[in-house]
């Protein structure tokens, strides 16, 4: 893992002048790679590349990037892991019939090899991983930016004051002096609603995200002319979904189950692969404890697993890891944080994060990170694991509610959830509060008026889509809230570019994985993880998975009322089903209740409203509505105000108060 940077168009000065502010680039980055710096330029081609580098897989000097390739032609900075790199190697050497020279075994040089011996696209076919990278064609003076299937590493880039910029983070191009921080108040209506920025958007105008299984060229002529780089995907989830459709599995129950765990082991092997301490996140659940059971039964010494513990209820997730770590016998570590260690992390998310970004599971996310890295330089994750098998809750609740639902007219939907908002969230929890004592405890919730106000925005909804739209949103309408702002299209308002899938459930999976996976749950770990230099790898995310798990009937995963079915005969495999099931439990901290008691005087710095109409970016009476009755705790809005929180802490952090 590591960080890249670089730049290409107008004069920069001369070899040392390109050298010195590439250089500035990469410092930025020195948390995404401690162990080594590097910077390649060609001042007559105008180019700069940079290189920060975690030592993963070889760790000696032959590993250094930017690296050339063996014939000269190409030069790369690369971030990220190419599992399969070894069997590449050997098909090369076999092509080549011993004719190669290997400088080291690093996965870079075997990438280099594979892009002269098949082409850019070519090689990328091939590429079993998680990549971003830049590679300079010096033949055809053409600059690629790829980015890996799924979108586990992140890539930016584009033209500011006639320089094309690029890097792993946004500080990498802030860092240059040619850069233009305009806030892009678009990208500010679509943190509201998804409590992050999707690709191809940032909070900056001009500069975009690279979306996953895309390959970025710019060739010479563009340059010159300033224009932005063509793109084209080598690998798309849509035409996966699609053809899984099509070419749907006709495996029974047992043979399914049977290739889900030879893939599952496979993947997990290939990314146990480093040359520095490994270890895996372990929370108890399905997913995390999935990897690590086959983690362990292909190591013959104890995994390293980690957990954060937290005393408030319903937030612990420490004690159900402990046991699963018991029952596989790893070597597991867990730390119990305080609640304020856990808000000690918020000062540090805006320079963790470098675009406002409002999902609170951040927090948590560092704190396990940052103590996996004592004792490991890699961690495996169980992510992807909802996306992929129908794990999500929502995948259960939308679908039954439109088919109880869907049939009544809209008119009657409607009079049925004007109904349900006649009462205030405040006066439902206390006739709940009543009435509970003599419910049995599966009918009791939490926030029942919350509930139930979310159930009325539901049934308003007019079709399936707008129901998954209505659940996926915080703020429903955010360009109402953002001043001078137009809500900008997103690969969930583009329905006609979607798949053909019959199930609603399926189209819910689909969307995740192409918006809520990559914008959101791998942002999330991969800033946590490299802000202490820590790589994490996903074995769901191995390309074959992703496809075989689309190739299966919606049965296999979700059966009976849950999800994951699938999955789960798996993990009985290696791990008591009496430690495993029990209600889904996010990955979370509780600020609901921060917010209204040791967060309440810093949340009312950032939401005071005169300093919402100074910075211009805000209506303020809807914010301060929605704080007012949070704090007399009428209604629960941390989401809500989490992320204009956020935008007011990143926005004091970069910009200024």
């Amino acid at each position: 893992m590591c960080g890249i940077a670089g730049f290409v168009g107008a004069n920069q000065g001369n070899s040392g002048q390109f050298a010195a502010r590439v250089g500035t680039m990469t410092s930025a980055l020195v948390h995404r790679g401690p162990d080594d710096a590097g910077a390649w330029v060609d001042v007559e081609a105008g180019v700069a590349l940079g290189h920060r580098r975690l030592s993963i897989i070889d760790l000696s000097a032959q590993g250094h990037q930017p690296m050339e390739s063996a014939g000269g032609r190409f030069v790369i900075t690369f971030n990220g892991e190419i599992y399969n790199f070894q069997a590449i190697r050997r098909q090369l050497d076999e092509a080549a019939a011993g004719a190669l020279r290997w400088r080291g075994h690093s996965d870079t040089e075997v990438m280099l090899a594979a892009f002269e011996a098949w082409g850019v696209e070519g090689a990328l076919q091939r590429l079993n991983g998680m990549f971003a990278f830049a590679l300079w064609d010096r033949k055809e003076r053409r600059l690629h930016l790829a980015r890996d299937r799924m979108g586990e590493k992140p890539v930016y880039y584009g033209w500011s004051k006639g320089t094309f910029l690029f890097g792993s983070e946004l500080k990498a191009l802030r860092a240059h002096p040619a850069f233009d921080a305009r806030i892009d108040r678009g990208a500010i209506t679509l943190l509201l609603r998804y409590g992050c920025i999707p690709a191809p958007y940032s909070i900056y105008q001009g500069v975009k995200k690279l979306t996953p299984g895309t390959l970025a060229t710019l060739t010479l002529p563009q340059i010159r002319a300033g224009e932005e780089p063509s793109l084209s995907r080598y690998w798309s989830l849509r035409d996966v979904a699609g053809q899984g459709v099509a070419l749907r599995a006709t495996l029974s129950d047992a043979e399914a189950v049977g290739q889900l765990d030879a893939l599952l082991r496979n993947a997990v092997a290939q990314q146990m692969v480093a040359d520095v301490p490994l270890g895996a996140f372990l929370s108890g659940g399905v997913d995390s404890s999935a990897i690590v059971a086959l983690m362990q039964a292909q190591s013959a010494r104890p995994v390293k697993t980690f957990t954060i513990g937290f005393s408030e209820e319903g937030f612990n997730e420490a004690v159900h890891a402990r046991a699963v770590a018991r029952h596989l016998g790893t070597d597991h570590s867990e730390l119990y944080v305080t609640p304020a260690q856990a808000r000690a992390v918020i000062p540090r998310l805006s320079m963790l994060y470098d675009e406002p970004f409002s999902d609170s599971s951040q927090i948590p996310t560092f704190l396990v990170a940052q103590l996996a890295r004592q004792h490991v330089t890699v961690a495996l994750s169980g992510d992807a694991g909802d996306e992929l098998f129908g794990g999500y809750n929502r995948y259960l609740l939308a679908g039954t509610i439109w088919r109880m639902m869907g049939w009544l007219s809209p008119g009657l939907r409607r009079t049925i959830a004007g109904g349900l908002m006649a009462l205030s969230p405040a006066t439902l929890n206390r006739v709940h509060g009543v009435v509970s004592a003599l419910l049995p405890r599966r009918l009791r919730v939490a926030l029942p008026g919350d509930k139930a106000h979310k159930l009325s925005e539901i049934l308003a909804a007019g079709s399936p889509e707008a129901i998954y739209r209505d659940l996926v949103s915080h703020w429903k309408a955010p360009a109402d809230i953002v001043i001078g702002a137009t809500e900008p299209p997103t690969v969930l308002t583009e329905q006609a570019a979607w798949p053909a899938l019959r199930d609603f459930e399926q189209r819910m999976m689909y969307l995740d994985a192409v918006s809520y996976l990559p914008d959101d749950i791998l942002v999330k770990v991969d800033r946590a993880a490299m802000g202490v230099s820590l790589e994490t790898r996903v074995p769901f995310l191995d390309h074959r998975v992703v496809e075989f798990a689309w190739r299966l009937p919606l049965s296999m995963k979700i059966r009976n009322g849950q999800g994951k079915w699938i999955l789960r005969q798996v993990l009985n495999k290696y791990v008591p089903n009496k430690l495993i099931e029990r209600p889904k439990m996010g990955f979370g901290v509780p600020i609901d209740a921060w917010l209204r008691g040791p967060l309440r005087e810093w949340a009312e710095s950032l939401l005071e409203e005169t300093r919402l109409r100074r910075e211009g970016f805000f209506h303020p009476a809807p914010i301060r509505n929605k704080w007012r009755e949070h704090l007399s705790g009428e209604r629960n809005w941390q989401y809500y105000l989490w992320d204009v929180l956020m935008f007011q802490a990143w926005h004091e952090h970069w910009i200024g108060p």
